[in-house]
């Protein structure tokens, strides 16, 4: 049974309006490129998420899960089965004594919250506040900036697992690691995040937020759509740098371009495919084997039909 009509003829209790098909991906990722989803759905809360994956997993649908689409590149090709978009909201702090702990849900966005915790003077997120994702995937990915990552101040994290059971998962059993999680390697799906973090003063959070504000204003191409680093940095080095002296800043092929203000950033300059930027990744990691001899590993996901 093709998709549309399993969904019709199910009683899941997800709202119509939440359910698009052949919706492009386009206009759900930052790189803003990507072809069709068969079938896109925005879940609100963990009972829609579970009934979804109770269907899917009964039909053997292919799917994959979304946050903000800050973080992947959809291919020209689409997306075969469901996309399901984590939206599952949540905002509770909870004083104790020597701290605040902050349950966040998994489709609450970094920036957003970041400005609800200057507004009530929490102090320990102001390095984290301009990533553009969702905590779901902050947490899947390790997201980090100006040296705090989110292993710092994760507490613990509540899972679906494949058995649509929920687990909650400590600091330690997520097994974080730079850009990586236990998350690449299970079938989980983050529902919600618990933080510790502490009672700050309001005018230092802004100071520090404004700086670090500054920083990307200043240092990262953030007219453009991109999906932020393109490339991890190595273990010894510092991609962007290697990219920067192999000369390839403002490096075009068709719609895509190593950006002149950051190299580790490739940008949609406007008109790119989804093809324009992988052959762009393509030559970029052959140039710096070339130059430097070393084996560049990319940041982002790569999603879709090839």
């Amino acid at each position: 049974m093709e998709i549309k009509n399993l969904l019709e003829n199910s009683n899941i209790d997800i709202p119509k309006e939440n359910i698009k098909y052949n919706e492009p991906m386009s206009k759900h990722t930052s790189f803003k490129v990507g072809g069709l989803a068969e079938c896109y759905v925005k879940i609100d809360d963990v009972n829609q998420l579970k009934q979804l994956l109770d269907l899917v997993q009964k039909n053997k649908i292919p799917y994959f899960i979304l946050g903000n689409g800050s973080n992947i590149l959809v291919t020209d090709n689409g997306v075969k089965g469901i996309v399901i978009q984590i939206n599952i909201k949540k905002y509770e702090i909870i004083q104790k004594e020597n701290h605040i702990e902050a349950i966040i849900g998994a489709g609450n966005k970094l920036s957003e919250v970041a400005q609800k915790f200057l507004k009530e003077e929490i102090t320990g997120f102001e390095e984290l506040s301009g990533i553009p994702g969702t905590f779901g995937g902050a947490i899947k990915m390790n997201a980090g900036a100006h040296k705090k990552e989110m292993k710092d101040i994760v507490e613990s994290v509540t899972v679906l697992d494949e058995n649509n059971n929920l687990l909650v998962l400590k600091n330690e059993d997520l097994q974080f690691e730079y850009r990586h999680s236990i998350l690449f390697n299970k079938k989980y799906i983050v529902i919600e995040v618990k933080l510790v973090l502490h009672k700050g003063n309001y005018d230092q959070i802004k100071e520090k937020m404004d700086e670090y504000k500054k920083y990307r204003i200043e240092k990262q191409p953030i007219e453009y759509p991109s999906a932020g680093s393109t490339f991890k940095r190595g273990t010894n080095y510092i991609t962007a740098k290697l990219i920067d002296e192999a000369n390839l800043k403002g490096y075009t092929i068709g719609g895509a371009q190593v950006s002149e203000k950051h190299a580790g950033f490739i940008i949609n300059k406007g008109n790119a495919t989804a093809k324009d930027i992988l052959e762009l990744i393509e030559y970029v990691k052959e140039k710096i084997y070339e130059t430097s001899k070393e084996k560049i590993d990319l940041e982002v996901e790569i999603v879709g039909e090839k």
